[in-house]
């Protein structure tokens, strides 16, 4: 079975064994489950609505995780769909989790957007983040004084201090390569990126001599894509996760950021990274061109 491929949406019981997960991929997870139990037990959106006095659009987003769920709401549900009590009793328990504030939550909304809050909760809880950049090093594989200097030149107004905590939450971000169950990257970086200059040639150096490290990395694959060879106009993530929720495509733009899970969406994209992949430079020559590029910044 590839990175890629989908093993079958789990119960809840599988689900609870398997609850490592972040707080929004369980959310996601729990949502998906309940439309599955909604449609085999053949209940509507509107008789579901019904049965837990609230809207009909209310059901769609707690499918889709986009508000809060609560235990009684979710308990209601499972009863009418007929859910077994072993599924509602360990139901229960991943709604505590994932209500449970994410990490990134003590940063406040400048620092985090709502926009960005979804991104890091979806990388906390992957198990595969594939990811391509046009312009600059993937944020997971930032050195400090890089990403200092891509903050400050991305935010013009910002002060020192805000300026330092956006870094620092790039920093904590990145520990989830260091985690014993954290996600495989798999990076995919324009060779135009080696060229750009982000702040000194101290830093540009430090950064890439830190991407040549990374090649050691067991749950890293970095390959450097020919200039020549562009078929995504934009820097796209392509997101999979433990628990079999659908795969989440996140476009980041100037002003914010879409999530795409439908899977004609999420298809289209695989199937622009797919050629991207194959058409990269091997692990193996991609150690090469760092090291070359690094001792161009000495």
């Amino acid at each position: 079975m590839s990175a890629f491929q989908s093993p079958g949406l789990p119960s809840f019981d599988r689900m609870l064994s398997d609850s490592a997960s972040s707080s929004t991929v369980l959310r996601i997870a729990i949502g998906a489950r309940l439309r599955k139990l909604r449609e085999e037990a053949g209940v509507s959106p509107a008789a579901a609505a019904v049965h837990i006095r609230c809207t009909e659009s209310k059901i769609s987003r707690l499918e889709c995780a986009k508000v809060p769920l609560k235990e009684r709401d979710v308990l209601d549900l499972l009863r009418l769909y007929g859910a077994a009590p072993l599924e509602r009793d360990a139901a229960a328990e991943l709604v505590a989790l994932s209500n449970q504030p994410g990490w990134w939550e003590r940063y406040d909304n400048c620092v985090v957007p709502n926009w960005f809050d979804k991104l890091i909760g979806l990388q906390e809880g992957a198990s595969v983040i594939w990811t391509y950049e046009l312009l600059l090093v993937p944020g997971l594989l930032q050195t400090p004084e890089y990403a200092f200097a891509v903050t400050e030149k991305g935010f013009p107004l910002a002060d020192r201090v805000d300026i330092e905590a956006r870094v620092n939450l790039r920093m904590e971000r990145q520990e989830i390569l260091s985690r014993e169950d954290g996600p495989r990257l798999w990076a995919l970086i324009d060779s135009s990126v080696l060229d750009r200059r982000i702040g000194n040639a101290e830093i540009m150096h430090r950064q890439i001599t830190h991407l040549a490290g990374l090649m050691d990395h067991p749950r890293i694959t970095l390959q450097i894509v020919p200039e020549d060879f562009v078929i995504v106009g934009t820097p796209v993530t392509l997101i999979r996760f433990p628990l079999d929720v659908p795969d989440v495509v996140y476009l980041e733009t100037s002003l914010g950021a879409n999530y795409l899970d439908r899977p004609r969406e999420t298809e289209h994209f695989r199937a622009l990274l797919d050629p991207l992949a194959t058409t990269a430079y091997s692990p193996a020559r991609t150690r090469e061109l760092l090291l070359a590029a690094a001792r161009r910044y000495r």
